[in-house]
């Protein structure tokens, strides 16, 4: 039996894989914390830190990624969004407050979408923006079959999975579909969502693209009262986790009710 008090490592089966997951245990609040497209867990270690021993944190590469085997459906969205209620049972968690970053905002907002009541609140760290990015299929398969022969060195970087470049096409497609069909996502999540905006351009897009994006947000915050900007930051999508860690743990504090960390006002 779960003992949810007590450190635990391990590979938790799911399918026809098995997914490396760290949860440090404890009495606090649980966070669940859900990585970008291809990075691993260890990006969070700064946000874990700053929120201290005070919360329960739960990591997880996802399929093909990090420590995390090799599975069939490492390049589906409904795979990923499925896997967190794998983890949730496996570690006994009831109630958490989802953190997603890139890829893994939209993942919590599906997962609270399809399960009110059991999300204590999400927080969406420069995700999850309703936003038609209108690539067209061929240029984002062309790019990443140019990319083939680095894919293994960039795999243990955090910038690509241990997938052919086929499949990372088809996760960039269906991500880019994801985003357009995100308005009615919105309608079904009931808990509070906090949002965390970066700045500036990010390695699949320039800076003009990515704020178009990022403006996408606001016709939802005036739609949606339990949707919240918690922080716009300086930092670039790809640095928030390690330059802007304590926005995001202010934004995971506010969800659960505690105060910000000190010298820290609401955006």
């Amino acid at each position: 039996m779960t003992d949810p008090h007590s450190p635990w490592t391990g590979m938790v089966p799911v399918d026809d894989t098995a997914l490396a997951v760290t949860d440090t245990g404890g009495p606090g609040p649980s966070v669940l914390y859900l990585n970008g497209q291809f990075a691993s867990q260890r990006y969070w270690r700064r946000v874990i830190a700053e929120l201290g021993s005070g919360y329960r944190h739960i990591t997880y590469d996802m399929r093909a990624r990090g420590r995390s085997r090799r599975s069939a459906a490492a390049a589906s969205f409904e795979a990923h969004v499925g896997d967190v209620g794998a983890v949730l049972a496996a570690r006994g968690v009831e109630r958490p407050i989802l953190v997603g970053w890139s890829y893994g905002a939209p993942v919590a907002l599906h997962w609270a979408g399809r399960n009110p009541g059991r999300v204590a609140g999400v927080v969406s760290v420069d995700g999850a923006y309703p936003y038609d990015f209108g690539y067209a299929e061929e240029r984002i398969r062309r790019l990443w079959h140019r990319s083939r022969p680095l894919l293994p060195v960039l795999s243990t970087m955090g910038m690509a999975a241990k997938m052919s470049a086929e499949q990372h096409a088809r996760s960039n497609i269906e991500l880019n579909e994801v985003y357009a069909a995100l308005d009615p996502v919105f309608d079904s999540v009931t808990c509070q969502v906090r949002y965390v905006v970066a700045t500036g351009a990010n390695l699949g897009g320039g800076r003009d693209e990515m704020e178009s994006m990022r403006a996408a947000l606001t016709p939802v915050l005036a739609r949606h009262p339990n949707v919240r900007m918690s922080a716009k930051v300086a930092g670039s999508h790809g640095r928030i986790l390690s330059k802007d860690f304590r926005a995001v743990a202010d934004a995971v504090r506010e969800l659960a009710g505690a105060p910000r960390s000190p010298g820290r006002r609401s955006t």
